[in-house]
């Protein structure tokens, strides 16, 4: 069965803060004063601007307010309009538009947590230590960033003590992940989320833990490996009753779209798992950062907007 539509909904700006050197939040708040749908740790949305890239945000408010959603948002220094508009533009008051929520970084339910966040990375984690803390769970959170004056978020950090412990890299060095990684800890899960060194070092130190016990966010793709097939391939578009070809240097996304298909997605690069499709029948080259390895060996899902397939022929339900 088809995913159902997702939320969108137009939202105005009620609040907008400094955080951090070049950190904001925004507050947003339905234009028609309804409810917003729930949403759990991990989350991210579409922020949809005029005139400017959509691009993905993490909600890092309190997962329990129906009313407002609060994203934190840094400034990139090579972005095309989405983060500098933000900071530079964007006031309260102004009407935006949002989509979602999804979510693929869930928490799991377990006793105890390590959560690891680098920079930006923070926004993800700052609702799952909340909710960490609600259930009674052990945790333990580690943060770090370039200078203590670019980390967002540390006056709400601090109410919980000795639970969190900040290393801003120019006085402390780089966090010391053999330390904290060394041995599996049984019961433990790990959650990743920062810049992409980062998150690679921790995989790699995570590599001896059980299966499952790492979690990591990307905010940018993963680089990818040449293609298995360097050919082209067919796809069955089964609810759309077409079959189409798809040349090596053109994603299945692209192809659909040209073939008057309207498929959801947003990032087209492999990180927000909106345009996750599933498959009816062949084999897929998996080359998003999204999926699990339990959910790419499984097979019966796939990012069209960059992977592609390991079979001459693909089914999907699209």
């Amino acid at each position: 069965m088809s995913r159902p539509a997702e939320f969108e909904a137009d939202v105005t700006v009620v609040d907008k803060a400094a955080r951090a050197d070049g950190v904001v939040t925004l507050t947003l708040r339905r234009a028609d004063g309804q409810p917003l749908p729930r949403w759990t740790p991990g989350a991210h949305v579409d922020l949809i601007l005029d005139g400017a890239p959509t691009r993905q945000y993490s909600l890092c408010g309190d997962a329990d307010d129906e009313d407002t959603w609060r994203l934190g948002i840094l400034r990139d220094p090579d972005s095309r309009g989405g983060s500098r508009y933000v900071h530079d533009s964007l006031a309260v008051g102004d009407p935006v538009r949002i989509r979602g929520p999804r979510n693929n970084f869930e928490l799991v339910e377990a006793p105890s947590y390590l959560f690891i966040a680098g920079g930006i990375g923070i926004t993800p984690i700052l609702p799952m230590i909340s909710a960490a803390q609600a259930a009674g769970a052990d945790w333990r959170l580690v943060y770090g960033g370039r200078r203590r004056a670019s980390m967002a978020f540390l006056d709400e950090l601090a109410g919980y003590g000795d639970r969190v412990s900040v290393h801003p890299q120019d006085e402390t060095g780089l966090l010391d992940l053999d330390a904290l990684l060394a041995a599996p800890r049984p019961g433990t899960l790990v959650y990743c989320c920062g810049p992409e060194p980062l998150l690679v070092a921790v995989e790699q130190r995570c590599a001896a833990w059980p299966s499952g016990a790492l979690q990591v966010e990307r905010f940018t793709a993963r680089a990818a490996a040449e293609p298995v097939r360097s050919e082209a391939f067919e796809v069955e578009l089964r609810l759309s009753g077409v079959t189409l070809t798809v040349p090596p240097d053109r994603s299945i996304l692209d192809v659909a779209i040209d073939a008057g298909v309207d498929p959801l997605y947003s990032c087209a690069e492999g990180t927000c798992g909106s345009c996750e499709t599933v498959v009816l029948d062949g084999e897929p080259e998996h080359r998003d950062s999204v999926l699990t390895a339990a959910q790419r060996s499984a097979g019966d899902c796939m990012m069209i907007c960059v992977s592609r397939s390991r079979t001459p022929r693909l089914v999907l339900e699209l």
